[in-house]
């Protein structure tokens, strides 16, 4: 981590990335959504006029992951009303990963950014983001004042220190659902994560391949309606056992690279 609290990464593997210095003015937003019907549409309008107002070329995916109420419907309906604006259907809930692989997947922009369908936090502040791509890869935000409960905020703190300690990075808020990322870097790395270990893995494996983080503070807002669901007990044990399986993994898979280094 340099003096402005950016990352470099370790791994020398990174493809070059072309025009690197210019501001991209082509984006893709996405929005995760399990259940929220009450927030999808507001949440979208927002994005789109935000969007509007950058002059930037963008598009707006909505991904429904298999809930149980009108999201999925009220999605379509959007979609028919903006042309910029498609939606992903899960047929059953897959967890929060398989929606975000989801949205990467489907965005064909420069860039892809994502927050959550549930409106806590103000898209406004993404297009500030933007310059920072001259520079790096990655836009890791962390959470200003975040508005969960006191064992959340514990939970989080403990959960992101272990990611960094296990796999060597310096990241403020792992899971912060505020991030800005070339979207190149999805051609490169193979995500096997369906759950709550996704934003670990997507930062610990663009690292090894060399790409470059900065980090930057949101504001983070209460949850106007619908309600939390990554913090059962199946959510977190699922996240632990697939935590220390690709800690296994990315580890393995170094050892074998400087063991055919020092073959060469």
């Amino acid at each position: 981590m340099n003096k402005n609290g950016c990352l470099k990464g370790k791994g020398g593997n990174r493809r070059a990335t072309t025009n690197e210095r210019r501001v991209t003015n082509s984006i893709s937003v996405f929005f995760p959504c399990y259940n929220e019907q009450d927030n999808v549409t507001r949440t979208v309008e927002q994005a789109l006029a935000v969007l509007e107002k950058a002059g930037v070329d963008f598009e707006v995916i909505i991904v429904d992951d298999g809930g149980s109420d009108a999201t999925g419907r009220i999605a379509d309906e959007i979609a028919a009303r903006n042309s910029r604006v498609k939606v992903v259907h899960h047929p059953a809930n897959l967890g929060y990963g398989a929606a975000l692989k989801s949205g990467f997947n489907a965005a064909t922009k420069e860039l892809v950014f994502y927050t959550d369908g549930d409106g806590q936090f103000d898209i406004g502040e993404m297009p500030p983001l933007l310059p920072l791509v001259k520079q790096y890869d990655i836009v890791s935000c962390y959470r200003l004042n975040r508005q969960d409960s006191l064992v959340r905020k514990i939970n989080a703190w403990c959960w992101t220190k272990l990611v960094c300690l296990l796999f060597g990075m310096k990241i403020r808020d792992i899971n912060c659902a505020f991030k800005l990322y070339k979207r190149e870097i999805f051609d490169n790395i193979k995500l096997s994560s369906a759950g709550a270990l996704i934003d670990a893995e997507i930062l610990a494996r663009a690292i090894r391949r060399g790409y470059t983080v900065t980090q930057k503070g949101v504001h983070h807002y209460p949850r106007m309606a619908g309600a939390q669901t990554g913090a059962n007990l199946r959510v977190i044990l699922r996240a632990f056992r697939e935590l220390f399986k690709l800690h296994r993994e990315i580890r393995c898979t170094s050892d074998e690279r400087r063991a055919t280094s020092d073959e060469l």
